[in-house]
């Protein structure tokens, strides 16, 4: 009797979990830079090497960094998709082994569609201050990235995202003040009226196009440069 309700109950929680999550083991994507990161030697000794995380606004980024900042040790490890709780699991491997000197982090928008289910920006904000903590930990210096406008995600349209946006950057900007590290706008100078991305710097309203990257670059090279510039243990 034991025997068959173990079963009924094991087949009911197999029948409640999606089929794609069961097989999903790597919910993270641990695999998705491993290969690239064994591949990459150590950092030379003056070399100031930043690692652009975040989700598929920076994996969409990376390809042009050669051109956006010519000769520049940058690396992108942005993973589509991804929200906070993701990019927190996998910070070690792909920000901290890396040893670079500065961290760009770029996150949040995910988390707000709901791409991994429901998250306020407190568990936002949770995930931020954990990837934050360790890098500093670590000796990284850190960039806070606001958020991009988004008036409404295409793949989830109805939120109003636009002022939880606000808020969270509003949040972004004064945590990154307290503990001295950078906040990086990208925001205001990007936002249309309704608080959204333009189709001029975005095709679909969420990723820049290579005229938003455009806009966006010299924005993070002047923040990488304050990161470089502010010594640990002070403001």
């Amino acid at each position: 009797m034991r025997h068959a309700f173990a079963l009924f109950l094991a087949m009911s929680i197999s029948a409640a979990v999606p089929a794609d999550a069961q097989s999903n083991a790597d919910w993270a994507n641990l695999k998705r830079y491993a290969a690239e990161n064994a591949a990459l030697p150590a950092p030379a000794p003056d070399e100031a090497r930043v690692v652009f995380y975040g989700n598929s606004i920076t994996e969409g980024w990376a390809p042009h960094f050669a051109t956006m900042f010519p000769g520049k040790p940058y690396f992108g490890r942005g993973i589509s998709g991804q929200t906070t709780p993701q990019m927190l699991i996998r910070f070690r491997q792909d920000v901290v082994a890396l040893r670079p000197k500065v961290v760009v982090i770029l996150a949040g928008t995910n988390d707000i569609a709901g791409n991994t289910g429901p998250s306020t920006n407190e568990m936002i904000a949770d995930n931020l201050r954990g990837m934050t903590e360790i890098a500093r930990a670590n000796g990284i210096r850190v960039v806070l990235s606001s958020v991009l406008p988004v008036f409404d995600y295409p793949w989830k349209p109805g939120l109003e995202p636009a002022p939880r946006i606000i808020a969270l950057n509003a949040w972004m900007r004064r945590y990154a003040e307290e503990i001295g590290e950078t906040y990086l706008d990208y925001h205001t100078p990007m936002a249309d009226a309704l608080g959204g991305l333009p189709p001029s710097l975005a095709d679909d309203g969420v990723h820049p196009n290579l005229a938003g990257y455009r806009l966006m670059a010299p924005l993070a090279e002047a923040a990488i440069a304050r990161a470089l510039g502010r010594p640990f243990g002070r403001p």
